[in-house]
């Protein structure tokens, strides 16, 4: 909604420490969205956080809300209407970034991390290095990450799926929202392994969850039935919510929350 008027209470949120922080991390990713200047120093505050999550949220909204500024934009729209924390990739940024690192030698060494002795012309792979390079800032990693999303090619794709194992929770929480933007089929797997993971951050288990329900195969029903006794009460819930997101995909009729009710009933 990007409504000037919620800042208070999401400003209440992000500051109460009794929180959980998935739920402080909304709050954070809500102000950049909104994208309000005036709570750039609330988020500084908190890029600091104890909680990775809520701290490198602060700091990815402290990076879109600059990036407006800078850009002279209020948003970045694309096809699936989200507001997201970052704008893709432009595609001249991308060669720009691929002419700085054969200058300064790191293509060399990417060309031999992806076992490449030719230089890198295929944005797919140059995105996904990006996407994997843990000592770039998060704000860069998600442009490329959104750029790969809005590509939308099984190679593109399969290069989304290597961010489940990025080392920032945070990361692979949005690579799994992204995977479940695009419901292709062939990342069923890859969401799978992060679901069934119970050493997975609960905040990426649950964007798992919620991407099988948006693909919404009788494959993902069956993975996300398993985990309606989960003992993180987060991921049990999604799995309800994707539960009821499979049936809506898969018939004419909806009618909301009663997936419960369907498997008493069963």
């Amino acid at each position: 909604m990007r409504d000037p008027a919620a800042i208070k209470i999401l400003t209440g949120v992000l500051e109460d420490l009794k929180q959980e922080p998935i739920v402080r991390h909304e709050a954070g990713e809500a102000l950049g969205a909104i994208g309000d200047p005036s709570v750039i120093p609330l988020l500084k505050k908190y890029r600091d956080d104890p909680s990775p999550e809520v701290a490198e949220t602060c700091e990815l909204a402290l990076d879109r809300i600059n990036w407006l500024r800078c850009n002279k934009r209020r948003d970045f729209p694309n096809k699936y209407s989200t507001v997201d924390p970052a704008p893709p990739m432009d595609r001249l940024e991308v060669i720009e970034r691929m002419r700085e690192m054969e200058s300064t030698g790191k293509m060399e060494k990417t060309r031999k991390q992806m076992g490449k002795m030719k230089v890198i012309t295929n944005d797919v792979c140059f995105l996904k290095t990006i996407l994997l390079d843990e000592n770039d800032s998060l704000f860069n990693r998600y442009k490329a990450m959104f750029l790969l999303r809005d590509m939308d090619t099984q190679k593109s794709v399969q290069a989304l799926t290597k961010g489940l194992k990025a080392g920032s929770a945070l990361l692979r929480h949005e690579v799994a929202f992204v995977l479940g933007q695009l419901q292709n089929k062939s990342t069923i797997s890859a969401l799978r392994a992060s679901l069934e993971n119970t050493e997975e951050h609960e905040m990426v288990r649950h964007e798992c969850a919620e991407a099988l329900g948006a693909i919404a195969t009788p494959e993902c029903y069956a993975i996300l039935k398993k985990y309606l006794d989960d003992d993180k009460r987060v991921v049990l819930e999604s799995c309800i919510v994707a539960l009821d997101m499979c049936d809506y995909e898969n018939s004419t009729e909806f009618q909301y929350a009663d997936t419960l009710a369907n498997l008493a009933t069963a």
